[in-house]
């Protein structure tokens, strides 16, 4: 993790005055590897403040004006400095630890460009369709398990919390947090996603091969070029990943298209019908990063299962 460089507003006030409600048209020759496919390689930023639900009080609306989006960029960098400034203090025993210092975190300080006020772009009113009956009973019983089995033992606890999956590589990747950076690698016959979080890589197949039917914690994905977009089917998927409460029957394209020299244009489209009632799709364009991946160690130095496995035995020891 590390603290980037925070924008402007001077720098901010070129951007919005820039940037327009409609989204830029593909290119369509962008860079070219060795072997003439389409060049995705390098390291990509997807944070954003925008949020991956329209929030409800803009009802209908698509776009963000520019005077709008300033505003919550502006906000987000006052947001920033006053908590990165913020005095440290003290918690007491048995109270919340609260969560990492703002020098850690990262979420970003700007809109995508286009303003949207989302980045689901379908269904049109920017949010998640409602949850089918099968969806809804499955939440149901996992908090009720969660309410009366937190920690029983490793398997109670988040796949975060257990270093396997970052809680913002997906797939589908989504901002959220910090470590948001990923880095595309090509080969004739397969491409790699390394996400920064958790370090961990996707390798991809795009020469054909059939699928396995192996379930995994990431899928199984088998990619291939419609014109200058790699698409990126994935199915396979485990009931121990749960992403956003879906089910393993979840299937996911992914699209990556190069936009220009320094965007990439990251689409995903979800169909669970045993977690949502229709699919739904998000758009998010991943500006190109200036600074190398680093590892993200999350087992070293890792208390977490211990000290939360730990705190739920003594509460059983004190409730006896």
């Amino acid at each position: 993790m590390r603290q980037r460089q925070i924008v402007s507003l001077g720098v901010l006030a070129a951007i919005v005055a820039v940037a327009g409600p409609a989204a830029p048209a593909m290119a369509q020759d962008g860079p070219r590897t060795a072997w003439g496919a389409p060049d995705l390689q390098g390291v990509w930023d997807f944070r954003t403040i925008t949020p991956l639900q329209r929030p409800e009080r803009y009802g209908d609306r698509e776009f963000l004006t520019q005077e709008e989006a300033a505003t919550l960029e502006q906000g987000a960098v006052d947001r920033d400095q006053r908590l990165l400034l913020a005095e440290a203090r003290r918690t007491e025993a048995g109270g919340s630890v609260g969560a990492y210092n703002n020098f850690w975190m990262d979420r970003g300080t700007r809109t995508i460009e286009t303003r949207r006020t989302s980045l689901i772009v379908d269904p049109p009113n920017g949010r998640m369709p409602e949850m089918s009956e099968a969806g809804q009973a499955r939440a149901a019983a996992r908090r009720e398990h969660r309410a009366e089995h937190p920690a029983d033992s490793w398997l109670d606890r988040s796949t975060f919390d257990r270093c396997i999956l970052g809680f913002n590589t997906g797939p589908p990747m989504t901002p959220g947090g910090y470590n948001q950076n990923m880095q595309v690698f090509q080969t004739e016959d397969a491409v790699v996603i390394l996400n920064e979080m958790v370090h961990d890589s996707r390798i991809i197949p795009i020469d054909g091969a059939p699928r396995t039917g192996i379930e995994s914690w990431t899928g199984e994905s088998r990619g291939r070029w419609e014109g200058d977009t790699l698409v990126i089917e994935t199915d396979n998927f485990t009931d121990k990943t749960r992403w956003r409460g879906s089910s393993p029957n979840m299937t996911l394209v992914e699209r990556l298209t190069r936009q220009d020299d320094d965007t990439l244009v990251y689409t995903f489209t979800v169909t669970d019908p045993d977690t949502w009632t229709q699919p739904w799709t998000a758009e998010i364009p991943m500006r190109r990063g200036e600074q190398p991946l680093y590892e993200y160690a999350c087992h070293e130095g890792n208390y977490s299962m211990e000290g939360i496995l730990s705190g739920a035995r003594a509460d059983e020891r004190a409730e006896q």
